[in-house]
């Protein structure tokens, strides 16, 4: 049984996901939030499978929420839910842990499908979406670690990566320009379950929640460079 909890200001938006995901036989909504502060209060009673996140929320908003939701470590995963599917509000949302994210007036199905998905540990959005936003909103990137000011941030002594192989940290830089595994697999002649064992261990060595994670991590690390 995934359990949720959905956090968004509205109540008749909270009505209506509750009413969707309760007439599914494998979920169960354990509890409504109306603000950000609830939110992280209610995850911490309730530990939810997903949170079903809203952004713009009186008070502490969804992102601070998400932030510090992933900060305790909780095993709980935030999806998420925005207006548009290209905007500097995603972007925040993914920067500060989110899983995943899904536009509001997404199909009953998708949001289904999106609440499933990170509920077994998956990332809603596809990295190749997740680098557009990073390209898009590259200014809220930390300077260039070709920059004097990132000198001692530079990817071969980031910590996140002393721990990659050779052929981990390429599995990470292909995966962080969104390579997904069946193109990883074709264009650097891998076996696609050796694809996935590698990403597997890229995730558990660096901490990356997931492959969106992962993606951003790239990012950080200057493994890869803004189009």
């Amino acid at each position: 049984m995934t359990t949720v909890l959905i956090a968004d200001d509205q109540p008749m938006q909270r009505f209506g996901f509750r009413m969707l995901l309760e007439s599914q036989e494998d979920m169960t909504v354990v509890g409504e939030a109306a603000d950000g502060t609830e939110a992280v209060r209610q995850v911490a009673a309730h530990r939810p499978d997903v949170v079903l996140m809203d952004i713009r929320m009186p008070g502490l908003d969804g992102i601070e929420a998400t932030r510090r939701i992933v900060a305790t470590g909780s095993r709980s995963r935030v999806l998420i839910i925005t207006t548009f599917d290209l905007d500097a509000y995603a972007y925040d949302g993914l920067r500060a842990g989110a899983s995943g994210f899904l536009v509001k007036d997404a199909q009953p199905e998708e949001l289904l499908a999106g609440v499933r998905a990170v509920a077994a540990g998956d990332a809603v959005v596809a990295p190749s979406l997740t680098r557009r936003l990073l390209d898009t909103y590259v200014h809220h990137l930390p300077p260039s670690p070709s920059s004097p000011e990132a000198a001692a941030a530079a990817p071969e002594e980031d910590p996140r990566l002393a721990s990659l192989t050779d052929r981990e940290r390429e599995i990470l830089t292909v995966v962080g320009q969104g390579w997904t595994n069946t193109e990883i697999a074709d264009r650097l002649h891998l076996a696609e379950s050796t694809v996935k064992t590698h990403v597997g261990r890229v995730l558990a060595k660096t901490g990356a929640r997931d492959r969106v994670q992962a993606v951003i991590l790239a990012y950080d690390t200057g493994l890869v460079k803004p189009a």
